[in-house]
């Protein structure tokens, strides 16, 4: 990052106002995240770690991501309705919210006015202090929905980006029931904070380290280590070169859990017209 781009990040955000209800939501579930060592069980740990995947793979790099920010593949209406709400119940906002803010980052990429977590403004930014610093063209509805009209006249879809936080209500007292208060420390905010973190690191991390396959016009990188920790969304290039493809690893050895998933979908009749590389970039890898 250049000293000229620094110094336009540190003006912008002088003129951003701070959300203090963002800091405070955010800083109590960090808190009680913390708890975590006094409350380990290995069966919480084994509970988090299912539902990192459920919520993080399934959820949004499967739901939210592939299927409804970028119609890499098509399901039934109603296997769509599972997704986005498992996509709900991983507490990053509702669908229309989350693919709008995507949709926006692809339209401009990196461009530090419109493109939500623009990496051009540093890491920090990128990865957390856009939602801290919230700007009404990201976060009032009457302004972002345009970029997902699809899902925001959707009356489904609109009950879930009203209510996706009482979702974590029953999640807590079922795991309440199964295991007590370690499986609701593990299991809801623990859970939470690795996957905002690991889900974050793609608008951060992926745009300022790793490897280009791809000539685009971003600074998107591969980075296998994010790759693992976010069940193959860490092959960023691949991803901005070819938005819609569905696979997202094209290497055998970029390991890609989502596309697992989907291909699971597809041979039980569930998932169809994927969208896959196209013969002449697989030639090139």
């Amino acid at each position: 990052m250049t000293a000229n781009s620094t110094r336009m990040a540190h003006t912008s955000l002088s003129s951003l106002k701070l959300s203090w209800v963002n800091v405070a939501f955010f800083g109590t579930i960090h808190l009680l995240a913390l708890l975590a060592p006094w409350f380990f069980s290995w069966s919480a740990l084994g509970a988090m770690i299912v539902l990192h995947w459920l919520f993080g793979s399934i959820g949004i790099c499967l739901g939210y991501h592939r299927l409804l920010t970028h119609r890499s593949f098509q399901v039934p209406k109603w296997m769509e309705y599972i997704l986005t709400t498992i996509g709900a119940l991983a507490m990053q906002g509702g669908p229309t919210f989350w693919v709008a803010g995507h949709r926006q980052h692809h339209l401009h990429t990196e461009d530090a006015e419109k493109d939500p977590y623009a990496a051009s403004r540093g890491f920090w930014w990128s990865h957390m202090l856009w939602i801290f610093y919230p700007r009404a063209e990201f976060f009032e509805r009457e302004t972002y929905q345009k970029y997902a009209p699809d899902l925001a006249r959707n009356p489904y879809y609109k009950w879930l980006d009203r209510n996706f936080l009482l979702l974590q209500i029953p999640v807590g007292l079922l795991l309440y029931a199964v295991g007590g208060w370690s499986f609701v420390i593990y299991g809801v905010f623990l859970r939470a904070v690795i996957l905002w973190h690991t889900t974050w690191l793609i608008n951060s991390a992926t745009h300022m380290m790793g490897d280009r396959r791809f000539e685009v016009e971003d600074g998107s990188r591969n980075l296998w280590w994010a790759a693992l920790l976010t069940y193959g969304e860490g092959w960023h290039n691949n991803h901005h070169a070819y938005p819609n493809v569905a696979k997202a690893g094209w290497k055998w050895w970029e390991l890609d859990m989502t596309w697992w998933a989907i291909r699971g979908l597809e041979r039980l009749g569930l998932a169809k017209r994927i969208v896959r590389p196209p013969a002449d970039a697989l030639a090139e890898v």
